[in-house]
């Protein structure tokens, strides 16, 4: 398969930006741009988004108080699923 380049010019805080996110997703900055480029050869125009999915307030409390739970020293633990059912009686 024969490559070429292709050269762009973006703002400096959107690549940054985007970057970040592909980065996050286990993508270099060309692997994103090869797969949107086939992505819109294959539907035939602007194809899809690719997002992180961002917890709301409920969910980053609740991650929170669980990062509590499990640091606190008053915490329970098991070295086994069937310690945790035996002190759970089931």
């Amino acid at each position: 398969m024969a490559t070429t380049n292709l050269n762009i010019r973006i703002d400096k805080d959107v690549k940054d930006k985007s970057d970040a996110i592909f980065s996050e997703l286990g993508l270099t900055m060309t692997s994103a741009i090869n797969i949107f480029l086939r992505t819109a050869i294959r539907e035939h125009g602007i194809p899809f988004s690719l997002k992180l999915e961002e917890p709301n307030e409920t969910t980053i409390a609740a991650i929170e108080e669980g990062r509590k739970i499990a640091k606190s020293k008053k915490s329970k633990s098991y070295h086994s699923v069937e310690e945790l059912r035996e002190d759970l009686g089931v």
